[in-house]
């Protein structure tokens, strides 16, 4: 079975309640029926009996929302062909990453049509557990800022972030209990923070990118959507990565908070302030000049390979090349090899410093994105929060602050490289705090 976006919106009407009918009208979010495997959880618990029917559930729900919400740009399930962990579990994956003989077009209308040749690293090693691909998932241009249609299912007429943004909308809508995203700035954490899921960037390089459009090669990684942090657990031990031991430490908080928009600032506050009520130790910690300065030599570092790496597209498409991605790739020339190299020294000496942070709060707790999913569809956010982490190679996860009312805002969680199954502990720790406090009101 194989569905374009088009398909979708052609035989949706009569598959579309008339609440849910209503509220894309009325530019709402919209929620999909209940099912009996939502979470990857679930999902993992479930025979192989309750997968056959919850993939077809899958199916019905992405053809009821879709026409809402645009995550997709292809649905074309293949077959689960291996036993494994994952056996029958349907997975999407950002455009950017090559699959045999499905859409793999980097979000751009210039590639338009483009089928992959063959399967990624990544998509081999779902496969082999068992995983279903179930189709591609919509991406910014190239990864970059040039947004696709998708639309936050938490408000329709708000950004899901980027350039993961489809990779984030399906999971928030329960289109799949798990996809796949990249992260070359903020691209998981901050989608992740808009659409109100979980969002995993592991350590650098831990996952496989052969077969991944680079933007940048020394900050590219791959990362993972699910709804909570025990599904992300669950899904990191299914692809057989240890967890570890449970441990007791000392968190830290920045403070000052770095910048941010007033409801995200109260959210981090009054979410410390109920972390600590629940009995956790939290430091604070000075890191806010810190984190601005990485943000801007991460920009250098971006801009520098990606403009090294893409030069061939201005070649080749001239003024066809969408204008956020030509600029990088300009402005990126005109970068000498001094301050790229600056850059990365200080990146070094930055690693350093943050390990030293890490050896006496082992995770510290800052804003996932400057504020809630801004108004409109024409940009995809500001990275700026997760992109200092990047740099760093960190693991760093994004998981829904308990606010009382309006649009989600995440709480990222960050510890040292390598760390990664200690920052999913953390995450999983303090989301069961989450859920045991009272949600947060504005003040």
């Amino acid at each position: 079975m194989k569905y374009t976006r088009r398909d979708f919106i052609k035989t949706s009407g009569a598959a579309v309640g008339i609440s849910q009918f209503t509220a894309m009208l009325e530019g709402r979010a919209v929620s999909a029926k209940s099912s009996g495997l939502e979470t990857f959880s679930d999902w993992i618990q479930a025979d192989r009996n309750g997968r056959e029917r919850g993939l077809d559930e899958c199916l019905q729900r992405i053809r009821e929302l879709e026409p809402s919400i645009h995550a997709w740009v292809e649905v074309q399930p293949q077959r689960s062909t291996a036993p494994g962990p994952l056996s029958g579990i349907p997975f999407g994956v950002k455009d950017i990453v090559e699959t045999d003989g499905m859409a793999t077009e980097y979000g751009s209308s210039l590639y338009k049509g483009r089928l992959g040749t063959e399967d990624a690293a990544i998509i081999r090693q779902m496969r082999s557990r068992g995983a279903v691909l179930i189709g591609k998932t919509v991406t910014a241009a190239f990864a970059y800022k040039t947004p696709g249609p998708t639309r936050n299912p938490r408000g329709l007429d708000h950004t899901p972030g980027g350039s993961s943004s489809g990779s984030a909308a399906a999971v928030a809508a329960g289109m799949v209990p798990f996809t796949i995203g990249e992260q070359t700035r903020g691209s998981i954490i901050r989608p992740a923070s808009y659409c109100g899921v979980t969002g995993f960037k592991p350590t650098y390089n831990l996952l496989p990118m052969e077969g991944v459009l680079p933007a940048a090669t020394s900050l590219d990684t791959l990362g993972f959507f699910t709804h909570t942090p025990a599904d992300m657990i669950a899904l990191w031990k299914a692809l057989g990565y240890s967890m570890g031991s449970d441990e007791q430490f000392t968190f830290a908080a920045p403070d000052p908070v770095p910048e941010c928009e007033p409801e995200m600032a109260d959210a981090f506050r009054r979410s410390i302030a109920l972390l600590r009520r629940s009995g956790l130790a939290i430091e604070t910690v000075d890191i806010a000049d810190l984190l601005k300065k990485l943000d801007a030599a991460s920009i250098v570092e971006h801009f520098y390979e990606g403009a090294r790496l893409h030069e061939s597209l201005l070649k080749q498409f001239g003024e066809r090349l969408d204008q956020p991605m030509a600029n990088l790739i300009r402005d990126g020339a005109k970068i000498p090899a001094e301050r790229y190299n600056e850059s990365k020294r200080f990146i070094a000496n930055s690693r350093v410093r943050f390990a030293d942070i890490f050896k006496s709060t082992p995770v510290i707790l800052s804003p996932a994105a400057p504020g809630p999913a801004p108004l409109g569809l024409s940009s995809t956010g500001d990275p700026r929060m997760n992109a200092p982490w990047t740099a760093l190679g960190t693991p760093a996860i994004s998981i829904p602050m308990p606010i009382a009312n309006g649009l989600p805002v995440g709480l990222q969680l960050t510890a040292d490289l390598g760390q990664d199954s200690r920052v999913l502990r953390a995450a999983l720790r303090l989301h069961q705090r989450f859920r045991q406090g009272s949600a947060i009101s504005p003040a």
